[in-house]
């Protein structure tokens, strides 16, 4: 079934296809150990793909908002669900919730940090707002943030700003910028005497642009200045650990990337820092310096943070380089060819410097109004795609992961072409 004719007819034979084989990953380990995997040896990432039950009646390009996680890690998840259920102030309480600490073991292994520097919580969100409510501000102290910065952890800046008088200062810069030197100079600028803190996406929700993060946290640094990094879309997306950083602060999302089940993510806090930053929950003195105290939420599922682990000896057995190349492969296959077969066709990411992006590509086209376009791919072709409505700039925000095939992506530009040449009808 080599022409996209014929995927796309396969698409609506079935509404819902179960591809998984237990073997599938066993065979993909034994593809690695005879050579080198590249982004695009399809024999490797077909068994890869079917590690995933899928709906095979839409093309899912919408991975960077949440991710499907593998068949074997839900079924990890349901399985300590069921366990949960059957008496839960043992099974959960007493049997599972002790297994995060090697949860928080193994993350920080990943991550490259201590575990006593990193607490399991729910998303990005939930790690962020910890941050960003818990460090002490008086009023007029000033916090530099990007118009790119995520629309939430712009909300809760607001919020200090109208409830306590601290001062918030947003910047801009171009989409693509004009060179990673030119984005941090804009920070520099921006700084002052009251300038206290630094929020930055390591790489932005919108264009899929990474920032450099450890210059800026070096800058901060050298001004006494907290820099807090948003990883929401970074961790297990490309290659990089807390060393390369050298952030003191870092929040993330483990439901996009790492695929783990849904609601999950970590903290990262250097050990020295703890005691300065109050929890989003109130816990007690005597855990100060202990970062389960931002773990305090109140009754919750031990099975979705246990699963976590599951889901990390995936990424593993793919492999940090392997998936990213995997990633790049396939935002160059759509993003290359509409650049190359229409002048109205603009992709917003840079594609040719790994220091500044992977698997997410922000695509504009021109004369086309995003809205349409987006309701236009999924009403006709059932392919799902992010609107990006900014105000310096818009597109499609287009994010495949590693079950992703080639002929998604190619039936996707098939569409879009069709769409510049013939109008939306």
């Amino acid at each position: 079934m080599s022409s996209r004719r014929a995927f796309l007819a396969a698409l609506t034979a079935t509404a819902v296809a179960p591809t998984f084989r237990r073997d599938a990953l066993l065979r993909a380990r034994d593809l690695v150990a005879s050579g080198s995997i590249a982004g695009d040896d399809e024999d490797y990432w077909r068994e890869v793909q079917r590690a995933f039950d899928l709906d095979h009646s839409i093309i899912n390009l919408n991975n960077g908002g949440v991710s499907p996680t593998p068949t074997h890690v839900l079924d990890a998840m349901v399985r300590d669900l069921r366990f949960s259920n059957v008496a839960p102030v043992h099974h959960m309480w007493d049997v599972l919730e002790p297994r995060i600490e090697g949860v928080r073991r193994e993350l920080a292994r990943e991550f490259g940090c201590d575990p006593e520097e990193l607490a399991i919580t729910r998303n990005a969100s939930e790690s962020m707002e910890t941050l960003i409510l818990g460090l002490d501000l008086t009023r007029g102290d000033e916090v530099i943030v990007t118009t790119q910065n995520y629309p939430r952890m712009l909300t809760t800046w607001d919020q200090r700003e109208r409830r306590e008088g601290i001062v918030v200062k947003k910047i801009s810069f171009a989409i693509p910028p004009r060179s990673l030197d030119d984005v941090v100079g804009r920070f520099r600028e921006a700084i002052t005497p009251r300038t206290r803190a630094i929020e930055v996406p390591h790489i932005t929700n919108l264009s899929g642009q990474i920032m450099p993060v450890r210059d800026l946290v070096r800058l901060g640094r050298e001004r006494n200045i907290e820099v807090l990094v948003d990883g929401a879309h970074s961790f297990a997306h490309f290659p990089f650990n807390r060393d390369a950083l050298d952030c003191d602060w870092f929040g993330t999302s483990l439901h996009k990337w790492l695929l783990a089940p849904i609601g999950t993510g970590f903290l990262y806090v250097r050990r020295s820092k703890i005691p300065s930053l109050w929890p989003l929950m109130a816990a007690p003195k005597t855990m100060d310096a202990n970062v389960r105290k931002y773990e305090e939420i109140g009754t919750h599922p031990a099975a979705n943070h246990n699963a976590i682990a599951v889901a990390l000896a995936f990424h593993r057995a793919i492999g940090a380089e392997r998936k990213a190349a995997r990633l790049r492969f396939l935002r160059d296959r759509w993003a290359k060819r509409l650049t190359s077969e229409s002048d109205r066709c603009r992709v917003l990411t840079p594609l040719d410097d790994p220091r500044q992006a992977c698997g997410i590509g922000l695509l504009y086209v021109d004369g086309m109004e995003v809205p349409k376009l987006v309701s236009h791919l999924w009403e006709k072709y059932r392919i799902i795609t992010t609107p990006i409505v900014h105000a310096e700039f818009k597109g499609l925000r287009i994010t495949p992961n590693v079950y992703t095939s080639p002929d998604m992506v190619d039936v996707f530009g098939d569409a879009v072409l069709k769409a510049v040449r013939s109008g939306l009808s």
